[in-house]
């Protein structure tokens, strides 16, 4: 799966990329990161992107044609891709894992559209018929944060991405109490033991004690 990211800090979601299971994933082929800063498609020398917005208000809106112009390049001219076109918004439908599986199975192609500032020009929605897409009930600085949620969320899906099936946390038994070693922490005087249950090497006692977490 190829992820297009259209932004205009690509250098802040470098690092997360390069690095742990995406890093890995992307060095092994496994997915394609790829980035189109909008400021490289305008056509003015100071490479501006935004504007204030029609009918006042406070804050700066991104053009329209520089965004469009960014999809563009990465749609490029293959008919045989299946693509999604996502624009992150705090007012958009709730990402879940449920649609991260859903696109996994469906796209070949996810571009995800990054607002900043008071978001971007409502045309590229209407023209693109892209999706709204929101990780949550707040509102971050911008899309950048959401998209690595999103490619995060949705490369986990792919095969060979976590090495093993039984890794996703999604498809086993997991809860939010995880022990290991020592058996028996001591800390400023005080000892946290671990449950009995996970040292009893009964299974069928685990999972139960699991799914009453």
């Amino acid at each position: 799966m190829i992820f297009h990211i259209v932004t205009l800090f690509p250098d802040i979601m470098q690092s997360y990329f390069s690095d742990s299971v995406i890093g890995v994933a992307v060095r092994n082929k496994k997915i394609q990161i790829k980035f189109y800063n909008p400021r490289d498609y305008t056509t003015d020398k100071h490479h501006k992107a935004d504007d204030r917005p029609y009918g006042g208000g406070p804050g700066m809106v991104m053009y329209a044609e520089p965004v469009l112009k960014a999809v563009a390049k990465a749609r490029g001219k293959s008919q045989k891709k299946k693509f999604k076109i996502i624009i992150l918004s705090p007012g958009g439908n709730y990402f879940t894992n449920t649609r991260a599986r859903e696109y996994e199975k469906k796209y070949t192609d996810i571009i995800l559209i990054c607002g900043r500032y008071e978001g971007i020009d409502a045309r590229v929605e209407k023209i693109l018929k892209a999706e709204l897409i929101s990780i949550g009930d707040y509102v971050v600085t911008g899309g950048e944060l959401p998209a690595m949620i999103i490619v995060d969320a949705i490369a986990r899906q792919i095969k060979g991405v976590l090495g093993k099936y039984e890794s996703l946390e999604e498809e086993r038994i997991s809860s939010h109490e995880v022990y290991t070693r020592p058996e028996v922490l001591i800390w400023k005087g005080k000892k946290h033991r671990t449950p009995d249950v996970l040292l009893s090497g009964n299974h069928k006692d685990i999972e139960n004690w699991k799914k009453s977490l």
